[in-house]
C-alpha cells in the first residue's frame, strides 16, 4: 500500500480527465476502497468533510463538493443567495488510502465560493503565500512536531493513565512502552502514507508525547498534520484512549507545543537561508543574510502571529513562564532569539530556525501562512533581529529582562487578537477580510470565556469579603 500511496502522491493532479479518475477509481477500488473522505480545514484547525462514494470520485473535480456555507466555522457566509453554497475541490495529488481505516481513502480540498478559490479558506490562503515565495523560486520546509496527550477515561473524567506517575517523566521508557499499541499503530499508518516517522518520546508531562516526522513543504507540512491528527483521533479511539491536543489540559504540568522547523530553499534545493561557505557570517550561527532577514520578520510580528499561532484562550495557560510539576517548561514568554536557546521564541539551531511559539491548537494552515508573510516582510525590509539571547530567560529577573529590552508575547488571548487587528503587514497578507473574521470570532471567544466564574474564584473570594 505504501507504494501506491507514493505513485497518487506523485502522479495524480489537480485536473483529472475522465480516463485517469477511472484509473483511479480502478485501483483504488482493487484494494478495497469504497469511499473517499473528501477533507478541508475549518478555521479552528478541525478537519471537516464528506464521504463520497468511490464511483463518484469524479465529481470532486467540478464543482466540487457542496457545503452549505454558514455550516463551516469561519466562512462569513450568508444562508442565502449564490455565495451561501462552499464548494470544496480534490487536490488530487493527495489522494490516497488511509491505512488505519480500511475501505476509506483521503483527498484534500480547496474552498471556492461563487466560482473562485475562496478567500477565508485557510488552504487557500497558505497557497497565496506559497505563491509569494514561488515568485522569488523559494519554498518555504517546515518540520512540524506534533506534541500531544493520550488519556483515559476515569471516574472523574478524562485523565493521564494510571501508572504513568514519575514527577519528572521526559523520554520515560515504562510509559512510552505502555502505550506501544496505539504507537506501533499510527506509525505504520504514517509511514504508509510517506511521512517518514522518525522518532517518538515521552514528554516532559504525565500522558504527554511527541511524534516526529519528515519535514515537507508548507503546503503538504499542513495537509500531513492534518492526516496525522486524522489518524491518531481515530486509532486513539480504537485503543479506548482520548488523543488531545488541547495546548494545555493540565494546570501544573507542561502544554503541547508544535514546533515549526523552517528553512528557504531555492529552485536547486540549495538553502538560501543558511550561511553559503565563505559568506560572512558576523554572529557565526549559520544564518545567511536572508535567514537573518526572515527571522527578523519574524519576531518584528510576533505579536500578532501570537494571534494564529496561540489561537485558543487556554493557549496563554501554556504561554506563561511558570514552573511546572516537572520542573520544566519549554514554551516561550518572551520576544527573543538565541543560539540553540530553547527559552526563546526562535532558536537557531543547524542553520535552520526553529519557530517555537505555535501550540497544537494552531490551524497549521494559518500558522505557516502567517509565518511565510512576517518572515517576507523581513526579507522585503531587510530587518535586523539584534543580538541573541543566550542566557536562560526563565531565571532572569524582571530588571534584567529589562536590560535586554526583552518585551512579553500576549499574555492572553484578547491582546493577541488586538495585535493582529493592529498589523497592516499581516492583514494585507492575510486578506482583511479574512482578518476581521478571525477577530470577530476570536473576540467572541475571549469575552465568554471572561464571562465564567470558575471554581477557582468560587474557593478563593465565595467568603473572603
Amino acid at each position: 500500500m505504501r507504494q501506491v500511496g507514493e505513485n497518487i502522491i506523485k502522479t495524480v493532479h489537480q485536473d483529472l480527465t475522465e480516463q485517469s479518475v477511472a484509473t483511479w477509481q480502478t485501483e483504488l477500488s482493487r484494494q478495497g476502497v469504497q469511499f473517499v473522505f473528501a477533507q478541508f480545514a475549518d478555521i479552528h484547525g478541525s478537519a471537516k468533510g464528506k464521504l463520497i462514494p468511490l464511483s463518484h470520485l469524479g465529481d470532486l473535480r467540478y464543482p466540487g463538493a457542496g457545503f452549505a456555507g454558514p455550516s463551516i466555522w469561519g466562512t462569513a457566509l450568508g444562508r442565502t443567495g449564490p455565495r451561501s453554497e462552499y464548494y470544496g475541490r480534490a487536490d488530487f495529488s493527495t489522494l490516497q488510502p488511509m491505512p488505519w481505516l480500511p475501505g476509506y481513502a483521503r483527498v484534500v480540498l480547496d474552498g471556492y465560493v461563487g466560482g473562485e478559490a475562496f478567500a477565508l479558506c485557510p488552504r487557500q490562503i497558505l497557497r497565496q503565500q506559497a505563491a509569494r515565495l514561488a515568485s522569488r523560486s523559494w519554498v518555504l520546509n517546515a518540520g512540524l512536531e506534533p506534541e500531544f496527550f493520550l488519556l483515559e477515561k476515569g471516574p472523574n473524567g478524562y485523565q493521564a493513565e494510571t501508572g504513568d506517575t514519575l514527577e519528572k517523566p521526559s523520554y520515560d521508557s515504562k510509559s512510552l512502552l505502555r502505550r506501544r499499541s496505539f504507537l506501533e499503530k499510527l506509525v505504520a499508518s504514517l509511514d504508509t502514507c510517506g511521512l517518514g516517522v522518525f522518532q517518538i518520546d515521552h514528554e516532559d508531562a504525565v500522558g504527554q508525547y511527541e511524534v516526529n516526522y519528515r519535514y515537507s513543504h508548507a503546503l503538504k507540512a499542513a495537509d500531513n498534520l492534518m492526516l496525522f491528527k486524522m489518524a491518531a483521533q481515530h486509532i486513539a479511539e480504537s485503543e479506548g484512549l482520548l488523543f488531545s491536543m488541547m495546548p494545555k489540559p493540565f494546570a501544573d504540568r507542561p502544554g503541547s507545543g508544535l514546533h515549526f522547523h523552517l528553512s528557504l530553499m531555492d529552485g536547486d534545493g540549495h538553502n538560501v537561508s543558511s550561511a553559503n561557505e565563505g559568506e560572512e557570517d558576523k554572529l557565526g550561527l549559520g544564518l545567511s543574510k536572508i535567514g537573518y532577514h526572515f527571522l527578523a520578520g519574524l519576531l518584528h510580528h510576533a505579536p500578532a502571529l501570537t494571534a494564529l499561532c496561540a489561537p485558543t484562550v487556554n493557549s496563554y495557560k501554556r504561554l506563561l513562564c511558570a514552573e511546572s510539576l516537572s520542573g520544566t517548561s519549554w514554551a516561550p514568554a518572551t520576544i527573543a532569539w538565541g543560539d540553540n536557546n530553547r527559552t526563546t521564541v526562535a532558536r537557531v539551531v543547524y542553520q535552520r530556525i526553529e519557530w517555537r511559539l505555535p501550540d497544537s491548537a494552531a490551524n497549521p494552515y494559518l500558522a505557516l501562512a502567517a509565518v511565510i508573510a512576517a518572515g517576507l516582510d523581513g526579507v522585503e525590509r531587510e530587518l535586523d533581529p539584534g543580538l541573541p539571547i543566550n542566557a536562560d530567560i526563565y531565571e532572569m529577573s524582571a530588571k534584567q529582562r529589562a536590560m535586554h529590552d526583552l518585551q512579553l508575547l500576549p499574555q492572553n488571548l484578547g491582546q493577541a487578537v488586538d495585535a493582529l487587528q493592529a498589523d497592516t503587514v499581516l492583514s494585507q497578507a492575510l486578506g482583511t477580510d479574512f482578518v476581521a473574521e478571525f477577530v470577530r470570532l476570536k473576540r467572541a471567544e475571549w469575552a465568554e470565556y471572561s464571562q465564567q466564574v470558575s471554581q477557582w474564584e468560587l474557593t478563593r473570594y465565595l467568603d473572603r469579603f
